[in-house]
């Protein structure tokens, strides 16, 4: 299977039913009343965060998410019919970004929901506007057109611990002997072409998420090499871990390279909580092991936790685990201390409370307003007693007091935004 960590789609919710132009025809009633049902609402679409996923690779070649559109209105005022929402299961770290930037949702819980295209509303029948004054209404009102959206889908791992490191550094084989993952390995430069995450147990009572990152090498944060890829997937771990082939000419010298990567990445990063363990360590004796630690210290931040492990032998890993372990649970609690009861928002929906505007633009008078565009949207323009209703409405809004204000005469055009016209 191939890994896919973002993605461009198209989400569209569905339309509303149109509402229902009805009257009664029974024997022996001369004039029955309006009988026509509203429509049906739209399914909105949906992201669900789900720990059974681990890529985006679904939506490779299903770009375009749709939801069904709600059914008329009919007869006898029956109700036309509300379509289910279009629910999609996406990885856990899942984020959906507007085209300008924003972000939609931000999946980090299993199971967690995001409405990212909200349906529209089914139209009223015919039978919803009978009034002392309006009797037989001969017009009903249009479904509103679901939300459209592009959207980039972008997944970023959350895990507990980060491996980082120059390629084979050790760090699939470390994640492979800690967890249940199986990471590709070989002997040969890249050999991680995907992040791999694995469930790693410290003892009885708790366990970690490891997550592996593809080999940084210098210029990764500038596009070279696999890094810069796969560079935002350590974004949200709590703790890295600099992981070090203790066969290297000079390990500060290939500490200090991935710092720099992840400095130019995101300069946080650098701060972020960290251990560094020298790898394959099983045929090295201790003193020049003790060098190689001297020499990290002399680059790496004070207090920074250092170790010499073999995933191979299982030199060192209980101690590193336990460090990790204390590690985490420090990041928690702070954690904890300064969000104590932060709810990240899912979907911030439009202002509907902006008021309206009018302006002239030669002989036409245009009116835009989130409230009375939506009228319009669900206004038959071709309909006389449509367009009447919504002059009554722009009544009551004061609308059509500011149209006169501005000096409209009768037989010039008002036109709502962009989606319908009617002379006054």
């Amino acid at each position: 299977m191939h890994f896919i960590d973002k993605v461009q789609v198209q989400a569209k919710a569905g339309d509303g039913g149109d509402g229902k132009i009805s009257f009664r025809r029974e024997k022996f009633i001369a004039k029955g009343g309006p009988n026509g049902g509203d429509g049906g609402d739209g399914g909105d679409v949906l992201l669900v965060a789900s720990r059974n996923q681990n890529s985006l690779v679904q939506f490779r070649y299903q770009k375009e998410l749709r939801a069904k559109d709600g059914h008329p209105g009919g007869k006898d005022r029956k109700h036309g019919k509300s379509e289910a929402d279009l629910e999609m299961a996406v990885p856990v770290g899942t984020m959906a970004i507007s085209e300008a930037g924003l972000t939609i949702a931000d999946l980090t819980k299993d199971g967690q929901k995001a409405v990212i295209a909200v349906g529209g509303r089914g139209g009223f029948g015919n039978a919803h506007f009978v009034s002392s004054v309006r009797q037989a209404p001969r017009f009903a009102e249009k479904g509103e057109a679901g939300e459209e959206r592009s959207l980039t889908l972008e997944l970023k791992m959350i895990a507990d611990v980060g491996l980082v490191g120059a390629p084979n550094a050790g760090k699939s084989t470390l994640l492979s002997k800690l967890s249940n993952a199986q990471p590709e390995i070989a002997d040969y430069p890249f050999t991680t072409i995907t992040p791999n995450l694995g469930v790693v147990d410290i003892d009885h009572h708790s366990t970690i998420l490891m997550a592996d990152i593809p080999g940084l090498i210098e210029g990764a944060a500038a596009g070279k090499g696999l890094g810069h890829d796969f560079l935002r997937h350590i974004e949200r771990t709590a703790v890295i871990l600099h992981l070090i082939d203790a066969y290297q000419d000079n390990v500060a010298h290939a500490y200090q390279v991935v710092v720099n990567e992840l400095k130019a990445y995101q300069p946080a990063l650098a701060k972020r909580p960290a251990i560094i363990a020298l790898t394959k360590v099983e045929g090295l004796d201790t003193e020049i092991v003790g060098d190689l630690k001297d020499q990290l210290r002399k680059v790496v931040p004070e207090k920074t936790f250092i170790c010499a492990i073999s995933a191979h032998s299982g030199l060192g890993i209980k101690e590193l685990l336990f460090e990790i372990k204390k590690q985490v649970q420090k990041v928690d609690q702070k954690s904890k201390k300064q969000n104590p009861k932060t709810i990240k928002p899912i979907l911030t929906l439009a202002d509907t409370t902006i008021q309206w505007q009018v302006v002239k633009e030669d002989h036409v008078f245009i009116v835009n307003g989130s409230k009375i565009e939506q009228f319009a949207r669900r206004t038959d323009f071709d309909n006389d007693e449509a367009t009447q209703r919504l002059r009554d409405i722009m009544k009551k809004m004061g609308i059509l007091h500011e149209l006169v204000r501005q000096g409209i005469e009768p037989g010039q055009t008002v036109r709502v935004a962009a989606i319908g016209q009617f002379e006054y």
